[in-house]
């Protein structure tokens, strides 16, 4: 326990958080100085003179933490007082985000200084004898917890012997050694195993001791315990308000609860390292997908395994990774932090916050890879999801829980049609995601740019795996966003999510198969890049009621070469979704924007995601279109022309004409349909195609001024019967009578 009151003395650094106070720090900081320089005369004196023996010291530190901490302390309080006075006008929120961060780096500075005052503390014997006491204890609850893993038995059988290794911070009795040895060579003997005993001493653990069997190591030393504290401190949630007391006690029960226990876990070996793929060997018992933690600090993924070696992608930097040295097991699979907290930031392919705003704060996490809803779990696709695009929502609909594909070649408008569908979600209760892989920082900085400016950033989280990134992130950051997807989606909420894009997506995990010793297949791709995309955009789908009645609809984007759909990923990708969107070359430099080729587009879920109305107007629109496209490319060959041929050409134009629509400017269903059945139906035909336009425009404003009454009908979304055909139509021949569209002002 002796321990225990000399690490609790640390504590009074908590004292510290009310320096942050803006008022009073100034006169704190002077009454105090005179006395903390007595206390640091007298802590100079008293450090030449002997240690007292523990009974005579009183549970007390060899050494002042309030000392130790003083200069670092010095330093936080002056940046926190400066970033107080920077935030007083942002409010309440923006001043708690501030002492979140300086008790964030108070607790910090506390492990470390609580870390370097047990190295000198354990380092005399007083304190040391005290460990040593209780070693005996140690052994019998380390043998207590001691099982042999599937991993250990599966060594044993083709090697007939398990190492075992004991090692402590000081010389063990040769009695307790022994224990240990004949306790394990019994274990063995019963799976008719032999042991190969080793006893090691390591003064790194500073106290205690630790045994390792195979790859399993039940550790009771201090350096363990220092490093569970540590973990939880930078676990622990901060909301900038605790009080004094309330840290205290917090630290109080975490340095309690690191008393008499044994830390279990799984030690291997880096065999190599480079370009970001580490391989290692042990960890028997590891699964595919769990995270790994290196001795440098660094984590990383289980990618591969092979009957000698572990394959693992490395999320930070691999360089501060060596051949040889330790990685650990963490003891959960790859996960990322989920819930509303996300809405409105920007974050990396882990989770971590990259937008400037502070941490993410939430304990509720779920992992990136996640079996896909069942077919018995599932309801089918029947809500719309509206887009706000003409050529979308009327042509090729996208229901709640579809799996749609935008493909088309580079910079033919695909990210456009993304965020403009992120932008008509406002106001609706649909959370967007924007999942970015492998693009430009500052293209991933205008989209963010773009939809606060509209106002869609509160209900969207952007994960950004940049091109600057690894291939690692790169791969993850579509499981991530689909893991945060799926907590919505779970709890009865609708979600919309978008990966752009899914090629660079390939690339990535093309490389980090080849670093692997993947065999290559069809483009250098790996024969499992198929069931890569499958068991993602399976995870997309529209649950049953009695699953809350959530949806996912996804939104992958894809990038060909020349228009060519044919190659290996989009026909992949293409034979997953339930239909795709293609942007045609030809349409976009032509000035059709969206430049969608109705003849290559498809919605496998079709009308069953349009409103009655919007099913009722376009229901022979796509047979138009394609009837216009057929004629204009053999009208283009002579100059005559029938009266029949001058007028379906007439039309298609009008048509194509009013379904080109600017970025940033999503329409509402009924503004939508009002325009498709009033060009449809010829009361646009004396309109100059040039000022179809401005005919669009006023025809929204005539008829939300004076027939407000058909405009909520059209709003509702229900299919015209004869009397709403009638009235309608009444109302659009009085408005192409008025010929509004002629005035020079509009």
């Amino acid at each position: 326990m002796e321990f225990l009151y000399a690490v609790i003395n640390f504590l009074i650094l908590a004292a510290l958080i009310f320096l942050f106070g803006r008022k009073p720090i100034g006169s704190m900081m002077e009454n105090r100085r005179k006395k903390i320089q007595d206390e640091l005369d007298a802590a100079e004196a008293a450090e030449k003179e002997p240690l007292p023996p523990p009974e005579e010291a009183g549970g007390t530190a060899p050494l002042d933490p309030e000392q130790l901490a003083q200069p670092k302390i010095q330093e936080i309080r002056a940046e926190a007082e400066e970033s107080l006075r920077q935030v007083e006008a942002n409010g309440q929120a923006a001043r708690l985000e501030v002492r979140r961060e300086a008790i964030s780096d108070i607790h910090k500075y506390m492990v470390s200084s609580i870390r370097e005052q047990a190295v000198r503390m354990f380092g005399s014997e007083p304190y040391a004898s005290l460990l040593r006491e209780r070693e005996g204890d140690m052994v019998r609850l380390i043998l207590s917890r001691v099982r042999l893993t599937p991993g250990d038995i599966a060594y044993l059988k083709t090697h007939d012997v398990l190492y075992v290794t004991l090692t402590s911070a000081f010389p063990l009795p040769e009695e307790l050694v022994r224990q240990v040895g004949d306790y394990t060579d019994q274990m063995l003997a019963a799976v008719h195993g032999k042991t190969s005993f080793w006893v090691r001493q390591d003064p790194a653990l500073l106290g205690g001791l630790c045994l390792r069997i195979g790859d399993t190591v039940y550790d009771c030393s201090v350096r363990e315990r220092l490093y569970q504290l540590e973990r939880k401190m930078q676990k622990d949630d901060i909301s900038g308000t605790e009080s004094m007391e309330d840290v205290v006690s917090a630290l109080e029960q975490d340095i309690e609860r690191m008393t008499d226990r044994v830390y279990l876990y799984q030690l291997g070996r880096v065999l190599t390292v480079s370009d970001g793929i580490c391989w290692m060997d042990g960890l028997a018992d590891i699964m595919y997908g769990e995270v790994v933690e290196f001795s440098c600090g660094d984590r990383g993924m289980v990618l591969d395994i092979q009957p000698g070696r572990i394959g693992c992608i490395i999320y930070g930097d691999y360089t501060r990774i060596e051949s040889g040295s330790r990685v650990r097991r963490v003891g959960r699979i790859a996960s990322v932090p989920v819930g509303d907290v996300l809405l409105g930031r920007v974050v990396d392919a882990l989770g971590h916050a990259i937008d400037g705003k502070g941490q993410i704060r939430t304990r509720e996490r779920r992992p990136i890879e996640f079996h896909a809803p069942a077919i018995l779990d599932r309801a089918s696709v029947s809500q719309p999801l509206h887009t706000g695009i003409k050529a979308i929502d009327a042509l090729v609909p996208i229901g709640r829980g579809q799996r749609e594909l935008i493909i088309g070649d580079r910079q033919t408008g695909k990210t456009s049609l993304a965020i403009d569908t992120i932008i008509n979600q406002k106001g609706k209760g649909i959370v967007c995601i924007y999942v970015a892989i492998g693009q430009k920082d500052t293209t991933v900085a205008e989209v963010r740019a773009k939809l606060e400016k509209y106002g869609a950033m509160s209900y969207t989280i952007i994960v950004c795996a940049a091109a600057s990134a690894s291939a690692s992130l790169q791969y993850i950051a579509p499981f991530s966003g689909t893991a945060m997807g799926e907590y919505f989606m779970y709890a009865g909420r609708d979600v919309l999510i978008v990966y752009d894009d899914l090629s660079k997506h390939s690339v990535a995990y093309r490389e980090l198969s080849l670093l692997l010793h993947r065999p290559s297949g069809r483009e250098a791709f790996p024969g499992d890049i198929f069931y890569l995309h499958s068991r993602l955009l399976e995870r997309s789908a529209k649950l049953s009621d009695q699953l809350g009645g959530g949806s996912m609809t996804a939104l992958p984007i894809l990038e060909t070469l020349a228009g060519d759909i044919s190659s290996y990923i989009p026909t992949n990708v293409i034979s997953i979704t339930d239909g795709q969107i293609f942007l045609d070359t030809e349409l976009f430099f032509e000035g059709q924007r969206p430049a969608v080729n109705v003849g290559l587009s498809v919605s496998r879920v079709g009308s069953a995601a349009q409103t009655r109305l919007m099913k009722q107007v376009s229901g022979s629109l796509r047979m138009k279109l394609a009837q216009y496209r057929e004629l204009s490319g053999f009208s283009q060959f002579g100059s005559d022309v029938d009266d029949d041929t001058r007028a379906v050409l007439d039309a298609g134009i009008r048509m194509m004409t009013v379904l080109k629509q600017g970025r940033f400017a999503p329409l509402p269903d009924w503004k939508q349909a009002l325009l498709i059945y009033a060009v449809s139906e010829g009361y646009a035909k004396d309109v100059p195609v040039e000022k179809l336009d401005i005919f669009e425009k006023k025809l929204y404003t005539y008829m939300e001024t004076h027939f407000p009454a058909l405009k909520q009908t059209l709003e509702s979304g229900v299919k015209m019967d004869d009397d709403t055909r009638q009235a309608l139509g009444a109302a659009l021949s009085d408005f192409a009578e008025a010929q509004v569209w002629q005035d020079s002002n509009s």
